[in-house]
């Protein structure tokens, strides 16, 4: 990971949740992979219910509940867990939104969609966001390993969701993103 600030700087942090279709009316959220709690907080703002944010990174996890805290937000679960191998521990069907951001080019990413799909409850949204395929971009994985929009989609329809009709969408400067339904 970056430096936070740096981080902070690649995103519109509302624009790119209210592009990725998150909205009051959700109830309950999955962040696979929170980090700085960068999008975990804004969702929590966001949504009526929980967001559960998992991170392999004790630091992250860290960060993350301290920010919550700090804010008063007691709708953020923050939990330190290796999902990748071990899954969130969640009940199926127990999420109205998943957001998988930054996180695809991973080993097995179609071990992170079927998570997804288990604990997204029919109907609930998959929101896929990543670094655009711009070897210029400052930061982000090896392009060696740095999934294209059309590997993303096709990775989500394979694990069963449903692309959503907006396709690919620009989240300047860096990213991409798109969304899907279980």
């Amino acid at each position: 990971m970056p430096e936070e600030e740096m981080w902070q700087s690649f995103f519109k942090l509302g624009e790119v949740l209210r592009k990725l279709l998150l909205t009051e009316t959700c109830r309950d959220v999955v962040d696979f992979g929170c980090g700085y709690g960068t999008f975990t907080i804004p969702a929590a703002r966001i949504v009526r219910g929980q967001v559960f944010a998992f991170d392999i990174e004790a630091d992250m996890v860290e960060v993350t509940r301290r920010k919550a805290k700090a804010e008063g937000l007691r709708n953020v679960d923050v939990r330190l867990r290796d999902f990748a191998a071990e899954g969130t521990g969640l009940p199926r069907a127990s999420v109205q939104y998943a957001m998988l951001f930054n996180i695809l080019h991973a080993e097995e990413p179609l071990v992170l969609l079927r998570e997804a799909r288990r604990v997204l409850e029919g109907g609930g949204l998959l929101a896929i966001m990543h670094w655009n395929c711009d070897p210029a971009t400052p930061r982000g994985p090896s392009m060696s390993i740095r999934p294209r929009p059309e590997q993303c989609r096709a990775w989500a329809v394979e694990a069963g969701f449903k692309p959503m009709p907006s396709g690919k969408i620009d989240l300047p400067p860096y990213h991409y993103g798109m969304v899907f339904r279980r």
